[in-house]
């Protein structure tokens, strides 16, 4: 399995604490009240980063599906969030590559399963995190357009990714058109190469490239960015054409074939979500 060219990450030094949460006034569903709700109580030790070994993957993953994936005590679960217009079921195996890298390198207690959410249910609004993909229509109804809105107003995180890695594409222009709808023609925005999620956990020179850039795929361009939200200062939408879903859509296993992991650059998007 090949990996895609890009940049090479850099761990944080251990001795660095994880990012501080922010100290302004927090609206009824801020950040961190998701992640009171989400974390039950646990503290930045938890994103310290730990060495990898032989085995980790199996040994942790056994650990947490035994320990709080059972008891409700996970400092991280894994939403993907069902929209009627189009395809939301993609990239199958990518929730489970995302959640074996927090594994091997977080302490977090990772929730082992991926739950799936309508987004039309407003218990979507309770996630720390949540997934929105696809390749084709974006066309939210009124009840996933008011829980959407809702939820990044007010301290949410979504990742979105289109699957088609085509800027001129369907997902894309559906889907941008809808933020333009509900933020407003101007929110959605490039993120500058020194963005806090860059250096979250990994030190990144910008977003990492995919094969599926490098190979040709949809549009045939290398994507030397990611675009986002931002409500207050807080990165609420996370946007991407990169298609890190089919990069990351294998299983996790297979790892251990990688010259680099690229499943890394999750690791960054998980801790910045949680602590930004």
């Amino acid at each position: 399995m090949k990996t895609g060219a890009g940049p090479v990450p850099r761990r944080r030094n251990p001795g660095v604490p994880a990012p501080s949460r922010g100290t302004g006034a927090d609206p009824a569903l801020a950040r961190r009240r998701l992640l009171r709700m989400a974390l039950a109580g646990a503290g930045a030790a938890l994103l310290a980063p730990v060495a990898r070994h032989a085995g980790a993957a199996a040994d942790s993953a056994s650990s947490v599906a035994d320990g709080c994936g059972l008891s409700g005590t996970c400092d991280f679960s894994f939403t993907r969030l069902m929209y009627e217009s189009g395809d939301w079921d993609v990239d199958a195996r990518m929730p489970t590559t995302v959640l074996d890298a927090l594994v091997q390198y977080t302490t977090l207690r990772v929730d082992p399963v991926e739950h799936v959410i309508p987004l039309a249910d407003p218990a979507m609004r309770l996630q720390p995190f949540c997934y929105l993909a696809g390749h084709k229509l974006v066309e939210f109804n009124p009840d996933e357009r008011r829980n959407f809105e809702h939820y990044v107003r007010n301290g949410g995180f979504v990742l979105v990714d289109d699957c088609n890695h085509d800027i001129d594409g369907l997902f894309a222009k559906s889907f941008e058109a809808q933020m333009a709808s509900i933020f407003g023609a101007d929110a959605l925005r490039k993120l500058p190469p020194k963005h806090p999620l860059y250096s979250s956990f990994f030190e990144f020179d910008g977003p990492p490239a995919t094969t599926f850039e490098l190979n040709g795929w949809g549009d045939d361009l290398v994507h030397d960015y990611l675009k986002g939200i931002e409500i207050d200062g807080r990165l609420g939408v996370l946007y991407s054409n990169k298609d890190y879903g089919c990069e990351w859509d294998y299983d996790w296993r297979n790892k251990r074939f990688l010259a680099e992991d690229n499943s890394k650059f999750a690791v960054n998007i998980v801790v910045h979500a949680l602590t930004a």
